[in-house]
């Protein structure tokens, strides 16, 4: 099983994009009805949801491009855990009755890729090499 280590960063970086873009799905939900409109949302967002759609999109977008990726999975994160204690909890303590899996879900793996970093396949990656390179 050792030569599975050699894939790790690659699964790292499925990972963070698939989860990014799951994420961005939320934004584009609250913001162009796709690929539904928000339930209940049918006469415009309130603020708090604009401020966390503006999260999902920027995070989604940057997070699967691998750009800047520490820094806004943890705004990610805490956007989740954030929306877990407003939305899910008030409902009961399970997080299966209370319907927030999804929510704490994405809180820990955005948690994990602050710590992990982008994987492979990220413009964090070039760009940090492009930094290590001599100035001619």
């Amino acid at each position: 099983m050792s030569n599975l280590a050699q894939w790790s960063p690659r699964a790292l970086a499925v990972l963070r994009i698939v989860t990014a873009l799951l994420f961005l799905e939320h934004a584009t939900m609250k913001f162009l009805a796709f690929p539904a409109s928000m339930p209940g949302m049918e006469n415009g967002l309130p603020p708090l949801l604009i401020a966390a759609g503006v999260v999902e999109l920027s995070a989604g977008i940057l997070v699967a491009l691998g750009l800047f990726t520490r820094l806004f999975a943890f705004l990610a994160s805490g956007e989740m855990a954030i929306g877990y204690f407003m939305v899910h909890l008030p409902n009961g303590f399970w997080p299966a009755l209370n319907q927030g899996e999804l929510a704490i879900m994405f809180c820990f793996v955005f948690l994990y890729l602050v710590f992990a970093g982008p994987g492979a396949w990220a413009l964090d990656n070039a760009l940090g090499a492009r930094r290590a390179a001599p100035q001619t």
